[in-house]
Formats: structure tokens, C-alpha cells, sequence
């Protein structure tokens, strides 16, 4: 399963747009100096934002018998599926995927970035459907964490 990135693709859509503005902007008056610099603007602006979002990642959930793997970009966690109790998904603007392992405690992982020494969840993002996320899980055979204090 891939996580939809919204930022890439409202980059890609404004770079490319930007692109086709300055030219735009050059075959109206080629001749006239204040458009020659907006264009390059326009180019310089679009190229800039285009090549940014070409270089966001997604991230990807994939399993089969022997592995669950969560990659984003050069960052990858592989697991035993029996090493995984229970997941949640943890709500906010962008969303993260917890795993427990089989006594009920948060997985830890090595940080994305070097930010921090460990964390307890996966980020995905904005746009991931919290709903895809569980369907995904389910056919992974990996249960919903149970959140009540009541068992029943």
C-alpha cells in the first residue's frame, strides 16, 4: 500500500504550471524586456518547485509469509509478522502507524532522520485513509489494537 502524498502533487501541478506560464509569458511579447524576466522568474520558480516535489517520498506498507516491510525513501523496517500483536493508527494531520508487539507494548524503531534515539510509530501521511490503512492490516492478518479498559 502506498501512502497519497498531497504536497507532491500540488508541487508537480504548480511547477509544471509555472513552466507553461513563462513560456506563455515569452510567446506573448518576446520582445519586451519585463516579460523576459518574468518568464525566467516563472522558469526559475517552476523548475524549483517541480524538482522538490519529484524528490518526495511516499511511504510504501508491504507484506507477504516472512516480512512486513515500511519504507519511506532510503528508510526501511522490516519485521517478522509474528513478532506484530496489534497496530493503531494515531489520528492528527499526518498520521502514524503504531504496532505492538504480542505482549500489548509499543514497537520501537530507529529514527527516520536522526532526530531522535528511537520511536514507537511509522508517519504516514495526510492523505492516508485511516480505513485503507485497517483493510491493509486485516490482509496482513494483523488485528486492530484494543483501546478499551474493559475487556467485553
Amino acid at each position: 500500500m502506498v501512502c497519497p502524498v498531497g504536497r507532491k502533487h500540488v508541487e508537480l501541478w504548480s511547477g509544471y504550471t509555472m513552466l507553461v506560464l513563462a513560456v506563455i509569458t515569452v510567446l506573448v511579447d518576446p520582445a519586451h524586456w519585463a516579460n523576459l524576466v518574468l518568464a525566467v522568474l516563472l522558469a526559475a520558480a517552476g523548475t524549483a518547485l517541480a524538482v522538490h516535489g519529484h524528490r518526495i517520498h511516499a511511504p510504501v506498507l508491504e507484506f507477504d509469509e516472512q516480512e512486513f516491510r515500511y519504507t519511506l525513501g532510503r528508510y526501511t523496517v522490516s519485521l517478522d509478522p509474528e513478532q506484530i500483536g496489534s497496530y493503531h493508527v494515531l489520528p492528527g494531520r499526518i498520521r502514524s502507524l503504531g504496532l505492538c508487539d504480542t505482549t500489548g507494548r509499543p514497537m520501537r524503531f530507529p529514527s527516520l532522520r536522526n532526530r531522535r534515539t528511537a520511536r514507537s510509530y511509522l508517519p504516514l501521511t495526510g492523505m492516508t485513509d485511516p480505513a485503507r490503512v485497517e483493510m491493509f492490516m486485516a490482509a496482513a492478518g494483523i488485528p486492530p489494537r484494543d483501546r478499551s479498559l474493559t475487556r467485553g
